[in-house]
């Protein structure tokens, strides 16, 4: 939950520069400050946030750094508009912008990856090794003791590596740090985790086949199957939620 303005004092945090670029930056996302407003200066929001200026300064080059501000030397620091910006940190603050689980964020999350994964298992069919073959064939047919969910992280970065393509790679690791989060929301369902050692199977004979469109269709298919479990429990959720 935000702590209100009024109790954002006494923050115990190793690093309260980083706390401090959390809240203000939450009050970005929400509008509370909006799109060209000058923020206070730095003497007083080291008052309202009973820290000295040297941790607000550098609160504030963490903003700057996701190009959500401007800092205006000699003018002061203004609010840019956050949808403009390009840096992939700005997720990690909408997922969790109220120290909960965004859902709306997660499925659109869920929908990029449906749009990219496949494409990536395509490519990676046509470009793998022998050496993404016998990685593969090690955490599919010989890793029993790992979960599910460990084996599953493995095989997509297995499946990004033979890709090729670094930014897939990158992203697929971007993914990954959130669905860590999540994931038992998937795996802790028995008949999910068994869809999921099939699609493990599967990928692994298409991607040896060297065979684009099965690689594709395999993982698109893994993926439509994990979005709808997911989005059903988000829903039952909900509607627990609603009924108490």
């Amino acid at each position: 939950m935000n702590m209100p303005a009024s109790r954002m004092g006494q923050l115990s945090r190793s690093r309260l520069y980083e706390k401090i670029a959390a809240l203000l930056l939450k009050k970005i996302i929400k509008k509370d400050m909006k799109v060209g407003q000058k923020l206070p200066t730095e003497r007083n929001l080291a008052l309202t946030f009973q820290v000295n200026r040297s941790t607000v300064r550098e609160a504030l080059k963490k903003l700057e750094s996701l190009d959500v501000i401007e800092i205006r030397h000699g003018d002061g620091v203004y609010v840019k508009n956050y949808l403009e910006s390009p840096n992939l940190e700005l997720v990690n603050a909408l997922f969790y912008l109220d120290d909960t689980l965004d859902t709306d964020i997660l499925m659109t999350l869920l929908e990029v990856r449906l749009i990219l994964v496949p494409e990536m298992a395509a490519i990676a069919a046509r470009n793998r090794t022998e050496d993404h073959i016998n990685a593969l064939d090690e955490i599919v047919f010989h890793s029993k003791e790992a979960s599910v969910m460990i084996r599953d992280m493995k095989v997509h970065h297995i499946v990004g590596l033979a890709s090729g393509n670094i930014l897939y790679l990158i992203l697929l690791n971007f993914f990954n740090g959130f669905f860590v989060d999540f994931g038992h929301l998937y795996f802790d369902n028995p008949e999910n985790a068994k869809r999921s050692e099939q699609f493990h199977r599967e990928i692994f004979e298409t991607i040896k086949k060297g065979d684009t469109e099965q690689s594709r269709k395999v993982m698109r298919d893994v993926l439509v199957y994990a979005e709808t479990a997911i989005r059903s429990y988000i829903q039952t959720l909900k509607g627990k939620g609603e009924g108490a």
